[in-house]
């Protein structure tokens, strides 16, 4: 492939073949991508050790059922996730994620400043577990439009399904907060 500069000769630029899979030989953009999945990956795998522990700190029952569902959901990413990987011939493999590392150890610091058996704790879990939810959102909404870029529809499409995953359990943790949570936490 060749460009055109301002004075109209054209240079050579570095080309990108894709292969069967739509992987973009010598590309460093899927190298980036890969890197990126690396880390969501790593993400989902912490957060997922995570979550029964907000799951128990949690005062309300609906709140609760909201964590072990969370945690399933979670389990079912990091398998999507890997077969992203699949997918794109990569070895499914985590590289720490400092983002996610600092949001669980926030949750872990709302339970320790936070008496248990109250609204006050509930509330606070449910901002750690939305700020969770926002950088996964960002991230996975990010990752898509990478994987269209590239022409890995297949994994879009996957990543897409989690990212649509991660909006729902944000709305959800919103109808607790909203429908019960914040008022209880206010007059506590």
């Amino acid at each position: 492939m060749a460009t055109t500069t301002k004075t109209g000769a054209k240079t050579a630029t570095k080309s990108s073949t894709k292969s069967k899979t739509g992987k973009m030989e010598n590309s460093e953009f899927h190298e980036f991508f890969v890197d990126e999945l690396k880390d969501i990956y790593w993400a989902e795998k912490h957060l997922s050790k995570a979550l029964p522990k907000m799951k128990k700190a949690a005062t309300s029952p609906e709140l609760a059922a909201a964590f072990e569902k969370h945690t399933e959901e979670t389990n079912n990413h990091i398998a999507t996730l890997e077969q992203v990987f699949q997918l794109l011939d990569e070895k499914a493999q985590g590289k720490k994620c400092d983002a996610m590392e600092g949001l669980v150890k926030e949750a872990e610091g709302v339970i320790e400043d936070t008496d248990a058996d109250t609204m006050i704790r509930d509330a606070g879990l449910i901002l750690a577990a939305q700020k969770v939810e926002h950088y996964e959102i960002a991230t996975y909404g990010t990752l898509v439009v990478f994987a269209q870029n590239m022409g890995h529809t297949d994994v879009a499409e996957l990543l897409q399904f989690t990212l649509d995953n991660e909006k729902a359990t944000d709305v959800a943790l919103t109808e607790i907060a909203v429908n019960s949570i914040n008022d209880q936490a206010a007059a506590e």
